[in-house]
């Protein structure tokens, strides 16, 4: 149960992510989040309220402080989606928020047996697989100028908000069972909170936040659907990880990369190396070992 709720997981994120992402293209990543954000909350919320539980302080303040890291890692996720390949920046993510909970579930003292061991390497092998894009053609779509600020780099960019997303589900899995979904309600204002501090420094220091509006119903529709989904991963990592290990589940979850790759080839045409291809056939190796294991 724990493996296919990780899984369903990763198909959730992954399908974000790369709605997102092709929201944000057409705009920017914070005026994404606007709308993304919100709507992600109100389904957490109605959620949460039919689900049941007793909201202790404790676990709502783990979700919020994991909600401020996650909404960190989402804008200069979606930030690094907008300006670099997808089949580059959601992989090098993923291996970033992967390997930081594996180390901590670890530390914790979590064992799994061979199986599951040669499982889950396999699983980050295939993660740094799909990772690997010859450098040229690692640039943003379009062109970038050779002196663009080191922090507009999408790698480095997917390399925080891994680092981000990795600080998040350890923080979720401290949240604790017992409370229902409220700690991902907490998660999702806490999201907010970083959302609209960093839409009033764009407005009073940057004069606004640069670039067109999210305008056109299919656009909207994209936007507020890759929340949707967002959130609705988030509860499901939730579900699993308290019943899981942190190590396992996060691997697992951190394969949402194969999906925004393979849409991004149907969608714009991003090839995939060979190299690629041979990490999507590690992933389903590494997640059969899993499920055995």
């Amino acid at each position: 149960m724990v493996t296919a709720l990780a899984l369903v997981t990763a198909l959730a994120f992954g399908v974000a992510d790369f709605l997102g992402g092709a929201v944000s293209r057409r705009s920017t990543a914070l005026k994404t989040l606007v709308l993304s954000a919100p709507m992600g909350l109100l389904v957490v919320a109605g959620a949460a309220v039919v689900v049941g539980g007793v909201p202790a302080p404790t676990s709502l303040m783990w979700g919020f402080l994991g909600g401020l890291c996650g909404g960190v890692g989402l804008i200069t996720f979606y930030r690094a989606l907008a300006r670099g390949p997808m089949n580059v920046v959601a992989p090098v993510s993923a291996l970033a928020s992967a390997v930081l909970p594996v180390g901590v579930g670890v530390l914790r003292g979590e064992r799994l047996d061979e199986t599951a061991v040669l499982g889950v390497l396999l699983c980050l092998v295939a993660i740094a697989l799909v990772s690997m894009e010859k450098g040229e053609e690692a640039e943003p779509s379009g062109g970038a100028s050779p002196l663009r600020r080191p922090l507009d780099s999408g790698p480095l960019m997917a390399l925080v908000s891994g680092t981000c997303f990795g600080v998040f589900f350890i923080l979720l899995k401290a949240a604790g069972d017992g409370a229902g979904l409220w700690p991902i309600a907490a998660a999702r204002v806490g999201t907010l909170t970083v959302v609209f501090t960093a839409l009033l420094i764009a407005v009073r220091f940057r004069g606004g936040d640069r670039g067109p509006r999210v305008t056109g119903k299919a656009l909207i529709g994209l936007a507020l659907l890759s929340g949707v989904l967002d959130s609705g991963a988030n509860a499901l990592y939730y579900l699993a990880v308290q019943d899981g290990l942190l190590s396992l589940v996060t691997v697992l979850t951190s394969l949402y990369p194969a999906i925004t790759v393979l849409l991004a080839r149907i969608a714009y045409s991003e090839r995939l190396r060979a190299v690629q291809r041979v990490g999507m056939g590690v992933a389903v190796a590494g997640v059969a070992l899993v499920t055995v294991g």
